[in-house]
């Protein structure tokens, strides 16, 4: 397995954050190295990451955010916390929500995968399969499909699921372009960190983000209870879509 950087972006999820599950997978898995991104929790969040951390100095990191900036941000703030650690040598960089709705044994096949030369990125994908145990209330899985069309659309990119909480990159130096600069919106980051890979292609030409990019059907994915998703930021989501819409084709200014 390449060695790879998970960053775990994590607010308020004292109750939710599996202290066996991170360090049993950190235990099998050594070229995994997890960092944990305190969002200025106000639970005892930060008690919990350090329980995880103290498993292995080599393979944990914990940083804490001076102010809450909210998931995105506070991945973006991961992913350049990786990419300065170059001693590391992280071949892959991904994110991974704190709840484990995607099992770590996924890592795993993503980094599988990443190991093609052509394939620059991994997501996850909720595809509902035979065989497959992808458990999503009917609402929520319903909305979710009627936002991944209209993302779709937008990105003019045959995407099933942009908004699964499990990607990893290969770390190179366009990722560190992607996450150079605060995203301008919140909830739909996933989107907007498409839209930029988007844009880097067209412009340099060398490689295309259809070609490049790979979605894995999860074979396991389940919603967790505490999640802060609620069904009126569906809407909200809908206003971030349509402001990486006029980026993207009406914005005079398209380079990251």
């Amino acid at each position: 397995m390449q060695k790879t950087a998970i960053v775990v972006p994590c607010f308020n999820e004292e109750k939710r954050l599996n202290v066996r599950e991170f360090q049993s997978y950190a235990e099998k898995f050594p070229d995994i190295f997890f960092i944990f991104v305190n969002d200025c929790s106000t639970d005892k969040t930060i008690q919990v990451i350090d329980e995880i951390c103290k498993f292995s100095e080599t393979q944990m990191f914990s940083m804490s955010l001076e102010r809450n900036v909210g998931k995105a941000e506070a991945i973006r703030r991961g992913f350049l916390k990786a990419i300065e650690m170059e001693s590391m040598c992280f071949k892959n960089i991904g994110f991974w929500d704190a709840d484990l709705s995607t099992p770590l044994e996924a890592i795993s096949r993503f980094t599988q995968l990443l190991e093609s030369p052509e394939v620059l990125m991994v997501f996850g994908s909720r595809v509902r399969l035979l065989n497959h145990n992808i458990n999503r209330t009917s609402s929520r899985h319903y909305l979710g499909r009627i936002f991944a069309t209209l993302a779709s659309l937008v990105l003019n990119l045959k995407i099933y699921d942009t908004q699964c909480g499990a990607k990893i990159f290969k770390n190179t130096p366009d990722l560190k372009s992607v996450f150079a600069q605060p995203f301008s919106v919140n909830w739909i980051f996933d989107v907007e960190i498409l839209a930029r890979f988007i844009i880097l292609s067209k412009s340099k030409g060398k490689w295309s983000i259809e070609d490049s990019a790979v979605e894995y059907p999860l074979k396991n994915w389940h919603d967790v209870a505490g999640s802060k998703l609620k069904k009126r930021d569906f809407i909200i989501a809908s206003f971030e879509l349509f402001k990486i819409y006029k980026y993207l084709y009406l914005s005079r200014k398209k380079s990251y």
